[in-house]
């Protein structure tokens, strides 16, 4: 199958650092791959290269071959690829239905009616409602964001991001500041995405990549060093040094 998302000889150097290297990667339809590696590794900058926050200072992204390069943030948004971050970026003071609605108007162009109650587009509505039911958020729709634990946040994130309806989707440490009581719903969230959505997830937390990931790439230094099915990786002395430990063992 033909990569969406090709990424050829990057590189990024801030100064006289260098924190991306020389990378390789593809991502494609339906792809369940984890990106992991130590603090400091550049997973974060790495991420940030291919939605446009950050330019690179040499190499190629291409999306279903056309180049990235001269789209900036926005752009790359409408072409389809989307990123959740380590920290909730939500209307805290708005309701779940209300933060849904937004990627959804937003989608839609119809960012100046944002703010206005849209139970007369009945299209927004199903759309909303149906996000709320996939992410099991239905009974929370119109309680606002910030009573509501964190777990549950990450997935109303997740939910509004999924309402831009991306075809690339980057969770950027999905799992991260959630208690381990509530880590079975990003699990859970991860496990129900579109079957043909590529999912590249960035991610500490080994017992949810384990579980969701079917291919796992691990980056050092900003280069990656190797990739591979959660068991190869598990069984990589390269891997187990540097990274996982023996509690994976």
């Amino acid at each position: 199958m033909t990569a969406a998302l090709e990424v050829r000889g990057l590189n990024k150097s801030f100064g006289g650092i260098t924190v991306s290297k020389d990378i390789n990667f593809d991502l494609r339809p339906g792809d369940r791959k984890a990106l992991i590696g130590p603090n400091g590794a550049g997973k974060t900058t790495f991420a940030n290269l291919i939605t446009g926050i950050v330019p690179p200072s040499s190499g190629e992204i291409r999306l279903d071959g056309q180049a990235l390069s001269p789209l900036g943030e926005p752009q790359r948004v409408r072409a389809g690829i989307a990123k959740t971050f380590q920290i909730t970026t939500l209307f805290r003071r708005l309701t779940v239905r209300e933060n849904i609605r937004l990627g959804v108007q937003e989608r839609r162009r119809q960012g100046m009616r944002m703010f206005r109650r849209a139970s007369g587009d009945a299209d927004v509505e199903a759309e909303v409602a149906d996000l709320l039911e996939q992410f099991h958020l239905s009974r929370f729709a119109d309680l606002k964001v910030e009573t509501l634990a964190y777990g549950q946040q990450r997935l109303i994130e997740m939910a509004l991001t999924l309402a831009l309806k991306p075809r690339i989707l980057i969770l950027d440490e999905p799992a991260a500041g959630v208690p381990s009581s509530e880590s079975h719903l990003i699990i859970e969230a991860i496990e129900r995405l579109p079957a043909d959505l590529a999912v590249l997830i960035i991610e500490h937390d080994m017992k949810l990549v384990f579980q969701v990931a079917r291919s796992i790439v691990v980056l050092v230094n900003g280069a990656i060093l190797t990739e591979g099915t959660p068991q190869e990786i598990a069984a990589d002395e390269r891997v187990r040094e540097l990274y996982l430990g023996a509690r994976h063992e």
